[in-house]
């Protein structure tokens, strides 16, 4: 018995899905459908139904999905007490980054990575902060960035600092709409990122109780909602930090009605606090962000929303 084949055998009862787990595993399709028959030759028990829709577990494959679950625990396990023997983490570790490297202090993470923990890859990718959390909860990530409203409990989740958020409108309809009232500003062309991300989210909630923008431009990252802002195209919100150059420049002009306030995490599966290459990327980021480790919180049902402060004169 290989412990790839247990690994596939895992990843497909969870996606239900031969190519969703070999993008998760980073195989190619006929190298799990071979994983899953050798272990079913060995077994000498069909492991899985093809239906239309996917792979479902078979009577089998249920009873025996745990002990291979239990065995990969195991082995993980093995490995961290190895590495935590060797007193120097070793791996590749996969970071996601939202919004831009500055505000991250992506720099200053991998340079305080690099000098204390060399034997650790840092592989970064850019990711939509609603991705983010999807990627850690199907381990295609080992732990992102992400700013909304705190993440479920599965996720272990580290406050890093409140993100401001402005509202941002063309030069042209300062004149009219400064003063204006909200009805007024949903009249107007909104550009938002596509569903389901947290910038998204914050316009909802930005709107909420009150008519909500019905011509929508999407648009997939911040550099794009800034231009099409400065280019006359449409309202958004947009970081306070750049909204304010941009205002002074007069590319831009703010609405004075609302500031939205949300917060950025750093987010892992709390299942992983073991895991050696996560211990080490806490170690950093505390001190990057001189963030007190008793300041990490976990997700619960009554999770906080991002905050709205809004002008009592423009609410109706």
């Amino acid at each position: 018995m290989d412990l790839n084949q247990l690994r596939s055998f895992v990843t497909v009862a969870r996606f239900a899905h031969l190519t969703r787990a070999a993008e998760a595993l980073h195989l190619s399709q006929p190298a799990i459908s071979g994983h899953i028959k050798a272990l079913e030759e060995q077994f000498g028990v069909s492991l899985f139904e093809r239906t239309s829709s996917g792979m479902d577990l078979t009577q089998s494959g249920r009873q025996l999905l745990s002990e291979a679950e239990q065995i990969i625990g195991a082995v993980q396990h093995l490995q961290h007490s190895a590495q935590e023997l060797r007193g120097r983490p070793t791996g590749r570790l996969k970071l996601g980054t939202v919004l831009d490297p500055v505000v991250l202090r992506v720099g200053d993470l991998l340079v305080r990575a690099l000098d204390r923990y060399p034997q650790i890859e840092l592989e970064l990718h850019q990711v939509l902060s609603s991705d983010a959390l999807t990627r850690v909860t199907e381990q295609t990530l080992d732990a992102s960035f992400y700013f909304g409203a705190l993440p479920a409990a599965d996720l272990r989740s580290i406050p890093l600092r409140d993100i401001c958020y402005r509202v941002a409108m063309p030069l042209a309809w300062a004149g009219e709409l400064a003063g204006a009232s909200w009805d007024a500003l949903a009249d107007r062309p909104w550009i938002v990122a596509p569903e389901p991300s947290s910038h998204r989210q914050l316009v909802t909630e930005l709107f909420d109780g009150r008519a909500h923008p019905q011509r929508i431009i999407e648009a997939d990252n911040e550099s794009l909602i800034v231009n099409l802002v400065e280019s006359g195209v449409g309202a958004s919100l947009i970081r306070g930090d750049i909204v304010a150059p941009m205002a002074d420049a007069r590319r831009a002009a703010i609405w004075p009605g609302a500031v939205v306030t949300t917060q950025l995490w750093l987010v892992h599966a709390a299942d992983r606090d073991a895991d050696p290459l996560l211990a080490a990327l806490r170690d950093v980021l505390l001190d990057v962000w001189a963030v007190a480790p008793e300041h990490e919180a976990k997700g619960d049902a009554g999770r906080p929303r991002a905050r709205v402060d809004a002008a009592a004169s423009r609410s109706h």
